[in-house]
């Protein structure tokens, strides 16, 4: 049955839908993802930046990137390439630049239909503009059900079985003493709340991301000449000219489409949780920045993977090395032994942020349920002890379970943002209108949203009017 219905979203469904709604919303936005590219940057500016109370933007991008970096970057490149062949990256590539704009999108609509809480921090997400966008409850539910089952549940152990997988081979430790090791330091930090999250994902996610790809660059460097050759493979095998791999192109797009969605969650529903959470001026804005994290995860660091792998010499079609030992076996035989050691720490560190932030996603949805605090210590307890169980199982079941409510995920997801397309449309000419006549900053105006079941607690900033030419007015007025 998991096959079934794996086979039936992966290999039918979610491929046209994905890739077709990527690219309409980029063609309909006029590439939203490429027109603002240099602004996602300017986020930087806010790293050692602290907002009393709430999270900065850059926060949430950190966040984000914690939860998108983890062990599909490495396992599941791995993966990727084993069973689709060098052309599968190709299609990660594709995957990832026209999620952009779908991240965009998803994003925007997250900030625009937050909740602001009694503490004065924010809450939303998918579950959130399906109800108040749709006024759609019940869809509103079932996602925040796939919600916690794929992020809370299902995706915490795979994470957790992938780092005492390459701990053990690596060092011989029992994998039940790495999901012990993983349980305690992350109870330090859930317990913590969000704003602990935050803390810990905006100083590790820098220094973790910009170590694995300085590695990358240094096995690029060792084999330069190289570097043209494996590029045009890739491009090649994603067409099916290179037979010699294996796959052909159709496992290349299915797996470069699966694990593509699995590393970078473009569309999947689960980083407008995070993006909601910040506080910012214009919802655009977070838009903007957090298809800056689809590129970082893909274009970043699976494409590092992917060049350690495929520059080693290591990987022949057909071979049974695969996952995490396939990269740790690829990186060694470039830069000796302790290369299988970089790998296995960068993997530690990855999924470490990953299940911080995966639990969050959980919390997120069990709240659209229930504040008690009774079911969210619950929560907690169960977390931890399927991270614990993860560490010790065979998990093909449960990694073909999860995969499964990914898609479904994904699916309600995507028609969401689809049937409130026009909504996210008249957010991004809102904020054009501002760039374009010379707003640095463009702010938000709740009163010109009235229509829309929106919380005017959480966006009490005045228009940015007074800085627009009369001019400038009457065009932002007509874009709506």
């Amino acid at each position: 049955m998991l096959d079934f219905l794996n086979d039936l979203l992966w290999s039918k469904l979610l491929i046209v839908v994905l890739v077709g709604l990527g690219l309409f919303f980029s063609i309909s936005s006029r590439f939203v993802q490429f027109r603002y590219f240099s602004d996602m940057f300017r986020i930087f500016g806010q790293a050692l930046q602290r907002k009393e109370g709430q999270l900065s933007s850059f926060q949430a991008l950190m966040l984000s990137v914690a939860g998108r970096v983890g062990a599909g970057n490495i396992a599941g490149v791995a993966v990727a390439i084993m069973l689709g062949g060098p052309g599968a990256v190709f299609w990660m590539w594709v995957v990832a630049l026209l999620g952009m704009a779908t991240s965009y999108f998803e994003c925007s609509l997250a900030q625009l239909y937050k909740r602001r809480e009694e503490d004065g921090t924010y809450r939303g997400g998918p579950a959130f503009y399906i109800l108040h966008g749709l006024g759609q409850r019940w869809l509103a539910v079932i996602f925040s059900i796939l919600l916690l089952v794929t992020f809370g549940f299902g995706f915490n152990a795979v994470q957790s079985f992938t780092v005492a997988t390459s701990l053990h081979d690596t060092f011989g430790l029992p994998t039940w003493v790495s999901g012990v090791a993983l349980v305690g330091v992350i109870g330090l930090i859930v317990f913590g709340g969000i704003k602990r999250i935050a803390a810990m994902a905006d100083v590790l996610v820098p220094i973790m991301a910009g170590t694995y790809i300085l590695m990358a660059l240094v096995v690029i460097g060792m084999n330069l000449t190289e570097v043209p050759a494996t590029l045009a493979l890739i491009v090649k095998s994603a067409f099916g000219l290179e037979p010699a791999f294996a796959g052909g192109v159709g496992a290349a797009i299915l797996m470069g489409v699966k694990r593509g969605l699995f590393s970078n969650e473009a569309g999947l529903g689960s980083a407008p949780n995070v993006a909601a959470v910040a506080e910012v001026k214009h919802p655009s804005a977070q838009g903007i920045v957090q298809s800056l994290s689809v590129f970082i995860d893909t274009l970043l660091v699976c494409t590092s993977t992917a060049l350690i792998i495929l520059l080693s010499g290591v990987y022949q079609p057909g071979s049974e090395m695969a996952g995490v030992v396939l990269t740790q076996t690829a990186l060694a035989a470039e830069v000796g032994e302790w290369g299988r050691i970089f790998v296995s720490m960068a993997l530690l560190l990855f999924v470490f942020t990953t299940l911080v932030y995966n639990y969050y996603l959980g919390e997120n949805a069990l709240s659209f349920f229930s504040t008690k605090r009774i079911l969210l210590q619950g929560y907690r307890v169960l977390v931890m002890a399927l991270v614990l169980w993860g560490s010790m199982q065979d998990l093909s079941t449960v990694f073909g379970f999860a995969d499964v409510t990914m898609g479904l995920l994904a699916l309600v997801n995507l028609v969401a943002i689809a049937l409130l397309f026009k909504v996210g449309m008249r957010l991004m000419r809102d904020y054009d209108a501002q760039v374009q006549s010379g707003v640095k900053e463009p702010v938000f105006d709740a009163k010109k949203f009235a229509d829309l079941d929106i919380d005017h607690a959480a966006w009490p900033q005045k228009s940015a009017a007074s800085d627009v030419s009369p001019a400038s007015a009457t065009l932002a007025q007509s874009h709506r």
